[in-house]
């Protein structure tokens, strides 16, 4: 199968290379079929030929690489979460010619770290020490308050940098499909946990904590643990965190004392960690209830948990949860229940409170092993029960979204591409990259792994980055005029966007830091978009 570049101002096509298993096009500058074909008319055989091909293609490659390393590689990095600094960061060390830029939509950079870690989590937010160290590079700018689709489009940012890497993540979320699932109460997991980080898109959420002492989660990953752990830790164990002011007061007041964790499949297929397991489970004075029925295990359990160290570890850890369990709750004291082998059918609304949820009508359902991948799947039984709840948190799966003129997978949720080089959709016959385009984290892989997966996803990506450099795919004569920066702040600055740099960044974060000192807390988060770039602009 041959691969190719879609250039973007030259329009050269090119000879044929090898990379990875396929065989792909790298740029034709210089005329070595002549030579070629004239070995070939003397009858030199295939292998002979093949090396003198790589001797003139790596001769090729160090002339057009040493003779545009001088010039600036000029990279903008859409999205400041971890997978973007952490590019940024490969980017810097890999190519001392580099001037990297990180574009956000949001004043405050960090991404997830800031708005995703919960906040009785601090030691996993010690990692923005590192990615200021790498805002501090003097080849780096940092660029907030600028939203790709509306402040500039991706076009225009492909035309201002030789290499544009979206890493921007998934702001977006799974839904369900069944009805009900519009009325008031019922949130996405990324929104509450948004709520109490204090996300400025979520500064006016109110979730309902009073009307009901039952509250239900929907999913068992790391995230709806999270959750969980919020609506039943005591507060004054949360009140010295980095959380939302206005999160902690009302939960403070909350009236929820029961939550439901919901999955479709059993326990050894739960999707958190142990890690995370173990935390919710040691909450002081909290009753944990399990069914024994749903801890039976069948051989094919046993199968996953023999491949799967995790899942065994998940598996027992819950199975020492239940036998520790007593006859029932004391007076007030809070509940969490594990519900397995059970999905929402339906979404109840309140007879009492119109347009809101009351209940999950949830279906029974089974495992069933997929005969092609062995995977164990749930499949509904027609059987119905019913919990009672004034809140449902839907945990189910964070979406990446697209933006115009970039290839997107919908089904999957990223963009489609080869060790991060972005896949153009414009291939009929042969598999086109789209040059100087790039992704790294979820948009590349999905909403999956920890704050490190995006570490080693961005290794990945910026040695790609670098292949391409060195073979002369991103920097040609055509090409060396990027304006970079300075060319991105000036058609900024036409359309009036109040651009946030990171020194600017830093006076919210000393303001954070004092508010918070004020209260015994690490920061106090501003909450709102006119407070940040009030601070910001100050």
């Amino acid at each position: 199968m041959l691969l190719q570049f879609r250039g973007e101002s030259d329009g050269n096509y090119y000879g044929k290379q090898r990379y990875n298993g396929y065989e792909y096009a790298a740029p034709q500058n210089q005329d070595y079929g002549g030579a070629a074909a004239a070995y070939g008319a003397l009858g030199m055989g295939h292998q002979l030929m093949g090396c003198i091909y790589r001797a003139l293609s790596k001769l090729f490659l160090r002339r057009s690489y040493s003779s545009f390393s001088s010039h600036p590689l000029r990279v903008c990095v859409v999205g400041s979460g971890p997978a973007g600094f952490y590019t940024a960061e490969k980017m810097l060390k890999a190519h001392q010619n580099a001037e990297v830029d990180i574009v956000d939509r949001l004043p405050t950079p960090f991404g997830l770290v800031r708005s995703g870690v919960a906040p009785d989590h601090p030691e996993t937010k010690i990692v923005t020490n590192q990615f200021s160290r790498v805002a501090h590079n003097d080849r780096f700018s940092y660029i907030g308050n600028v939203t790709l689709g509306s402040s500039i489009s991706l076009s225009e940012l492909r035309d201002l940098y030789h290499v544009v890497v979206l890493a921007y993540g998934a702001e977006s979320d799974r839904a369900f499909g069944v009805p009900g699932e519009g009325l008031s109460g019922i949130h996405s997991a990324r929104e509450f946990v948004w709520w109490y980080n204090g996300h400025p898109d979520c500064s006016n959420l109110a979730p309902d904590l009073k009307s009901s002492d039952t509250a239900v989660v929907l999913g068992q990953g790391n995230v709806a643990l999270d959750v969980a752990r919020l609506l039943l830790r005591p507060t004054m164990e949360l009140a010295t965190t980095d959380i939302a002011s206005s999160a902690l007061a009302a939960l403070n007041e909350s009236s929820i004392r029961k939550v439901y964790l919901v999955g479709r499949r059993g326990p050894v297929q739960a999707a958190c960690t142990a890690k995370e397991l173990r935390e919710i489970l040691g909450i002081k004075d909290l009753y944990i209830h399990i069914r024994n029925v749903d801890l039976l295990t069948t051989s094919s359990d046993e199968e996953e948990m023999k491949s799967s160290r995790i899942r065994r570890r998940v598996y027992e850890l819950l199975s020492k949860a239940a036998s520790s369990e007593t006859s029932g709750p004391s007076p007030g004291q809070r509940e969490l229940h594990f519900v397995f082998f059970r999905k929402p059918d339906k979404f109840v609304e309140s007879d009492e409170k119109s347009g809101h949820v009351a209940g999950v009508q949830l279906e029974k359902t089974v495992l069933r092993e997929d005969e092609g991948t062995g995977i164990q799947t749930a499949v509904g039984t027609g059987q119905f029960d019913e919990l009672s709840c004034g809140l449902v948190l839907k945990s189910i799966g964070y979406k990446s979204v697209p933006v115009d003129g970039l290839p997107f997978d919908h089904h999957k949720g990223i963009v489609p591409n080869a060790m991060g080089r972005v896949l153009s959709d414009n291939a009929e016959d042969t598999i086109q990259f789209e040059r100087g385009l790039y992704v790294s984290g979820w948009l590349k892989r999905g909403p999956t792994g920890i704050v490190a997966t995006n570490l080693y996803c961005a290794e990945e990506t910026v040695a790609s980055i670098t292949e391409d450099v060195k073979k002369g795919d991103i920097i040609s004569t055509n090409t060396l005029a990027r304006p970079g920066k300075n060319g991105l702040l000036h058609v900024l600055d036409n359309r009036n966007v109040k651009v946030v740099p990171f020194s600017s960044w830093e006076k919210i974060d000393n303001e954070e830091k004092r508010l918070g000192s004020l209260v015994g807390k690490p920061r106090e988060k501003l909450r709102s978009w006119n407070e940040l770039l009030r601070v910001a602009m100050s």
